[in-house]
């Protein structure tokens, strides 16, 4: 099947991968947008994950004030060089997940960080709940398994959804800027404040 230019540049725009690479993509979907954005940030994840080894030395600080100045967030962004650190592209990034640091709260910047006992501690609780359920102990299990995921939906900054298109993770977010940049970027650490907080 044949695909239009005007599609091509459509889905350029959606998502920041070059011409062939979207080309490539509508081609696989057979012109279905929706389908080639899917393939392209499974892709970007891929692509992602193979970068993910290279050293980032460079970077820039993102920071969040809230308008009543009560609550504030900052993350250390990093990045290869500082070509990339200096990309708008790259900047923005850091702003948008300063401000899904500021909104969401998370504890972690990614699943690696969680302490095996926090895990444990919420798998304890959890069993618990469903003590008197009488469900089968695989079920129960199953059941575990899904609220731990939704637990690192919560708590882990990496898996969350992103705050302005909860169709995407915030680690998807983050690989659609390492497919464009073509550098490792990684969050380092970052501290949310809210004034009168412990």
């Amino acid at each position: 099947m044949s695909i239009s230019m005007e599609d091509v540049k459509k889905l350029r725009e959606k998502t920041g991968a070059g011409i062939v690479d979207c080309k490539k993509a509508l081609e696989e979907a057979k012109g279905n947008m929706e389908e080639a954005i899917d393939l392209l940030r499974k892709k970007g994840l891929a692509q992602a994950q193979k970068k993910s080894s290279r050293t980032t030395k460079e970077g820039v600080i993102g920071y969040y004030i809230h308008h009543n100045n009560k609550l504030a967030s900052l993350v250390e962004l990093r990045c290869e060089t500082d070509f990339v650190a200096k990309t708008d592209d790259f900047k923005k990034l850091a702003e948008e997940l300063s401000m899904q640091v500021a909104a969401t709260g998370p504890k972690f910047v990614k699943i690696e960080d969680v302490p095996e006992e926090v895990i444990n501690k919420e798998k304890e609780i959890i069993r618990e709940q469903l003590k008197n359920e009488k469900k089968p102990e695989n079920v129960i299990e199953k059941i575990i398994e899904g609220r731990i995921q939704k637990f690192y939906e919560e708590a882990v900054l990496l898996e969350q959804p992103f705050i302005r298109d909860d169709k995407k993770k915030v680690k998807e977010l983050i690989a659609e800027v390492t497919l464009k940049t073509g550098e490792n970027i990684q969050v380092a650490r970052f501290v949310r404040l809210q004034l009168g907080e412990e």
